[in-house]
């Protein structure tokens, strides 16, 4: 699919359609490519427990809240 910037901009649902029909939105300003929206392939996804950034500490016996006051704690050591 082909679309410009108003198209988008107005017709955003169609361009999501063919997102999930698998097709690449190719994006055009002033007649020029500028470019390309491609679907996530299938499997891609991930779990949010599966993440690097938010497992990080899997293995920490302390609370969320005991880990957040011991990274806040320099910061109100300095007042």
């Amino acid at each position: 699919m082909r679309a410009s910037v108003v198209d988008l901009r107005y017709k955003m649902n169609e361009a999501l359609k063919a997102l999930d029909r698998r097709e690449q939105v190719t994006l055009i300003r002033y007649g020029k490519v500028k470019g390309t929206i491609i679907p996530v392939k299938s499997g891609q996804w991930t779990s949010v427990v599966e993440h690097s950034f938010f497992n990080m500490a899997g293995a920490e016996p302390r609370t969320v809240q005991e880990q957040m006051n011991a990274l806040r704690e320099p910061r109100f050591n300095d007042i």
